[in-house]
């Protein structure tokens, strides 16, 4: 037996929710998308069925003990995925020598077509990534989400957070101002003040004992290139893990 339809406004989106439930099909809505990949596409489906892995993905039940705090694990990754398109654009006008660091930045806010809207997203998605990690790693934390069999998942989280953290500390001297050069002057002698191997690590970082243009260029190539390939590993590792062993369930 249906169940009675809610009268006023809610009434009218449930009504709305289930003629969209009774008609869209999961194949159906995304055919046309597939249409447009051409010969190819339909050739490589016979033989590996994307659309029947597609709709299964999209259709995997999600348990009734999820909440809303369950969905700050996606939402990092949504801001990283923000992150990844925002810094590419980015890049396409950053130079990052210490003689032109700061102009291009300038030359990005004040002269290139909305590049002071990419590098506003590019900023504040950095923050709320880190924000967002944090609420997501408190929930599994508080709700015992780390106990066998999810130990390994919970500390390719931590990685994960690290690294995280790692694209804020370099990514904070790109602009080579006054703000970010003393920033990172005191991060990196923090660094420096561990014991035994503190040294190292400070060399490491700066390149040399001052923060001079080779602490840019490694900071650079770290925030692009290595830290980049870093997370996508552990990222990919982590996603592996969750879809593997599934939601947690309640306490």
């Amino acid at each position: 037996m249906s169940q009675p339809t809610p009268q006023g406004p809610a009434g009218k989106v449930e009504k709305v929710l289930r003629w969209l439930d009774a008609r869209i099909d999961v194949k159906e809505l995304f055919g046309w998308v597939f249409s447009f990949t051409g010969l190819l596409y339909g050739e490589l489906d016979r033989r590996l069925d994307f659309r029947e892995a597609l709709a299964k993905a999209l259709k995997k039940p999600v348990p009734k003990h999820v909440n809303w705090l369950f969905c700050f694990g996606g939402i990092t990754f949504s801001l990283f995925t923000t992150q990844v398109i925002s810094g590419i654009l980015l890049t396409l006008y950053y130079r990052p020598t210490p003689e032109v660091a700061y102009e291009s930045v300038r030359h990005i806010m004040n002269n290139v077509t909305f590049g002071w809207l990419v590098r506003g997203i590019h900023q504040w998605a950095a923050n709320l990534m880190i924000f967002s990690v944090l609420i997501h790693m408190g929930r599994v934390f508080f709700m015992r989400a780390y106990r066998p069999p999810r130990e390994l998942n919970w500390l390719t989280g931590v990685l994960l957070l690290v690294l995280t953290l790692g694209f804020g500390f370099t990514g904070y001297l790109l602009p080579w101002d006054q703000r970010a050069f003393w920033a990172t002057t005191v991060g990196t002698e923090m660094a420096g003040a561990v014991p035994f191997v503190g040294q190292y690590l400070l060399l490491i970082l700066r390149g040399g004992a001052e923060v001079t243009g080779a602490t840019l260029a490694r900071f650079y190539s770290g925030h692009v290139i290595i830290l980049p390939a870093v997370i996508v590993i552990f990222l990919a590792a982590h996603f592996f893990m969750v879809r593997r062993q599934g939601i947690s369930g309640p306490l």
